[in-house]
């Protein structure tokens, strides 16, 4: 009895230990400083749109939305400002803060509105041949009879809720459907790449090691730049190229066990209980 009470006396302190560098790795904050133009700002969702500098030791110059903690960062502010800023990352968040207005220029037109996306579930790139992260000719008609989740990443996505939070999105609801009870089997998981040139195979399987993912019910595919342009075109994501990174909006598709598209998730944050629950649905779908 007192060999038992010690062992459990072990597990809570593993446990706690544990549970505290979780906690510490999700809190520990990175802190960078950097330039760039101010493109639009969005009070309502606390967001500042810059087309920033290059930041050292993290990632290159391109054009994106960062979070503010409070909208008083955006005091005097207006499109077309350049700034100063911090940036500042953990392992599940991003923000920047200490904006300094620098001087101005023209504002930049702000790109066309994204056309509503059209259904690809009979679209003649249900037959294309992508590459998975295992070499293999994967085609989407493959997966006839699975519930299919399709998402769009790059592997190089740097701040913690754009592309890695769709892939632990994936992750975290892969872990969620394997543990239901009675749960069906008939489901896959299809993370698309952004950046095939860099994106290759290997580079993709090793991504998919860092979630911890299963091939049996998630792929990684890569392919011909163009054909990649068009699924994602088809699947309603804007993106451009630029700096050296990509610049997209978000898009995970539930597609049902008949081949129907069921559902479009047009955001990021997590998903993973709403996307569990559309893949059950979509599981059971005959027609």
């Amino acid at each position: 009895m007192k060999a038992l009470l010690c062992l459990c006396g072990l597990l809570l302190l593993i446990n706690a230990k544990a549970a505290a560098e979780l906690s510490r790795e999700a809190t520990q904050v990175q802190v960078f400083s950097a330039r760039g133009l101010v493109m639009d700002l969005k009070p309502d969702s606390r967001t500042v749109v810059i087309r920033h500098e290059a930041i050292t030791n993290y990632m290159a110059a391109m054009t994106m939305p960062f979070k503010v903690k409070t909208t008083n960062e955006f005091a005097n502010l207006k499109a077309g400002d350049t700034i100063s800023f911090r940036l500042q990352v953990t392992a599940t968040e991003s923000w920047v803060d200490e904006i300094k207005r620098t001087g101005s220029a023209a504002p930049e037109q702000k790109p066309p509105a994204i056309v509503a996306p059209k259904r690809i579930s009979n679209h003649p790139l249900r037959d294309f041949p992508f590459t998975n992260e295992l070499g293999q000719a994967v085609r989407l008609n493959d997966f006839r009879g699975q519930a299919l989740a399709v998402t769009f990443i790059f592997t190089r996505c740097p701040l913690p809720e754009f592309c890695p939070r769709l892939s632990r999105n994936f992750s975290e609801a892969s872990r969620k459907l394997k543990s239901l009870t009675n749960a069906p089997v008939n489901w896959h998981f299809l993370s698309v790449t952004f950046d095939p040139e860099f994106d290759s195979p290997a580079m993709l399987k090793a991504y998919g090691e860092s979630y911890q993912y299963d091939a049996a019910h998630w792929s990684f595919l890569t392919g011909p730049t163009n054909e990649i342009q068009e699924l994602a075109r088809q699947s309603g994501v804007a993106m451009a190229a630029e700096g050296g990174t990509i610049n997209h909006n978000f898009r995970t598709l539930i597609i049902d066990a008949a081949g129907h598209l069921q559902m479009i998730f047009p955001t990021s944050g997590d998903l993973s209980d709403a996307i569990v629950s559309e893949m059950l649905k979509a599981a059971a779908a005959t027609n």
